[in-house]
């Protein structure tokens, strides 16, 4: 074989090695994505009147699940101990919404200065909420949107066997 001929092969050897590697680190980083939001893509049930979305639990045990706020994706992490919706401060202006009234909070970091806001629409799969009282909470350091109960009590909600099943009724729809 000639030395060119032997170049080559090495050079094609390092692309596909090269395109190997890098299709691992897209498969894993994808596999770990779901993982965490096993629920990017919510399954909506309508039926009788009802708008059912089912959450599969991550592996941590937690209900996370993709959504939009004012129409701009957003990723949730219900919680039930939570009594409003909470949005961290640095999400605000991607959302379109406003600080209103202060008001302080006690956090895990002790205490802090939060702000008051609405959220014209939120939605989690086929579920659509209007006008849902929320709050800004500074130095919360994370992309996730906790889910409180200033939306969750609009919803009936169940848990079994790792799933969360989400219903809204006709009748409780703007």
């Amino acid at each position: 074989m000639s030395q060119a001929g032997s170049r080559i092969g090495r050079i094609m050897m390092l692309l596909a090695w090269g395109l190997g590697l890098w299709l691992a680190v897209r498969f894993f980083a994808d596999w770990e994505a779901s993982q965490v939001n096993p629920n990017s893509q919510p399954l909506s049930r309508i039926e009788g009147g009802e708008i059912e979305v089912q959450l599969a639990g991550n592996a941590q045990g937690h209900f996370v699940a993709s959504g939009r706020i004012n129409g701009q994706p957003v990723v949730f992490l219900l919680d039930t101990g939570a009594t409003d919706v909470a949005i961290p401060a640095e999400l605000i202006e991607r959302l379109g919404l406003e600080k209103g009234a202060p008001l302080q909070l006690q956090t895990a970091n002790g205490r802090t200065t939060g702000y008051r806001t609405v959220l014209k629409r939120l939605e989690i799969g086929d579920i659509v909420l209007h006008d849902v009282r929320a709050l800004v909470a500074p130095g919360f350091d994370s992309e996730q949107i906790l889910l409180g109960m200033s939306a969750l009590k609009q919803l009936e909600f169940t848990q079994r066997a790792g799933t969360l099943v989400l219903r809204q009724h006709a009748t409780d729809r703007p």
